[in-house]
Formats: C-alpha cells, structure tokens, sequence
C-alpha cells in the first residue's frame, strides 16, 4: 500500500488495515503466519518529515529450537518512525552514528506495507521457544524432559566440552 505523501491531510491520517503476508516474506522462514496482520497506523507530514506511529498485531507459530515442538507466538509490537526524503541524504561511503538510525522515503510515496513487514519482523525471537525453561530433547533417549517420560538416570556431558573437563582437572 502506497501512501502518496503530497496528499496527506494536514491533520495526518489513520489507518487501520490487515496485510497479507506469506511466510516466505519473515526472516524466519519456518514461522508460519497463522491470521493476516493487523496495522494501526497514524502518518503525518511535518516539513519535510513523515511521523509514522503504530502498532503491528499477529499470531504466528514456530517450532521450539530446543523440543521440535510447534507452539503459537502472539505478537503486539509498537513503533514509532521518524522517514526524511530520499534527496537530503548526502552520498557517502560510510555511516555516522546519527545517519544510522535514519530512514529515508523516495519518490513522495511511502511503502506502507514495507515499514509493516519491516516492523513485523524486528519482533520475531531470533531463537524461538515454547517456554523460557523448556529443557527440551533427553539426549540420550529422545523423549521430551518436559513429559517426564525420561526416565533416564546417566546423563552424558554434551563431548564438545570434555577437552574443557580435561584442561579444567589438569590445572588443580
């Protein structure tokens, strides 16, 4: 959806208004969008500024990095948006701290759908899990811990580490 910025009324303009988008469009690609996203949106033009304040709603699922389980995430995210025009910004080879954060319109048209997706997937966890203390998988029988199925009384340490042990034991 294309805001045209020469259009806006003085008083700025809400929207409210579901997107469609296909996993594929996450960062995550194995999050799975499970109802289309829903965007309050209120865009107003000062100078030569666009104010873009919002909040971004969704359900998604993921399957746990830990248990292989798959569980639901509810996303409720807010943001707020400071875009200068595209011709304000001087050609450089590098970024100062400042121009960092900085973001920039062009062709006085703003890509709603774009600042949607981009905020959208800024709150996606970069590891997902069902729960904060899922203790997932038992490594040497493939039950859940969490199932208490388990039943396991010799835990292995994980053998990346024994180099660790051995250099830990040989220092005392």
């Amino acid at each position: 959806m294309l805001i045209d910025i020469d259009r806006l009324p003085k008083e700025g303009l809400r929207l409210s208004r579901d997107f469609e988008f296909a996993s594929l469009d996450l960062v995550d690609e194995n999050a799975v969008v499970l109802e289309p996203v829903h965007a309050e949106v209120f865009i107003r033009l000062v100078g030569e500024e666009i104010f873009v304040d919002g909040q971004v709603s969704v359900r998604l699922s993921f399957v746990c990095a830990r248990c292989l389980t798959p569980f639901e995430f509810p996303v409720a995210s807010r943001f707020d948006l400071v875009y200068l025009p595209e011709e304000l910004d001087p050609l450089s080879d590098s970024l100062s701290d400042e121009e960092i954060d900085k973001m920039y319109y062009s062709g006085r048209q703003l890509d709603l759908r774009a600042v949607v997706l981009e905020q959208l997937n800024l709150t996606l966890p970069g590891k997902p899990l069902c729960a904060n203390d899922c203790e997932g998988i038992c490594t040497v029988c493939g039950e859940l811990v969490r199932t208490g199925k388990c039943s396991c009384l010799v835990k292995e340490p994980d053998p990346r580490w024994s180099k660790l042990k051995f250099t830990v034991r040989d220092k005392r």
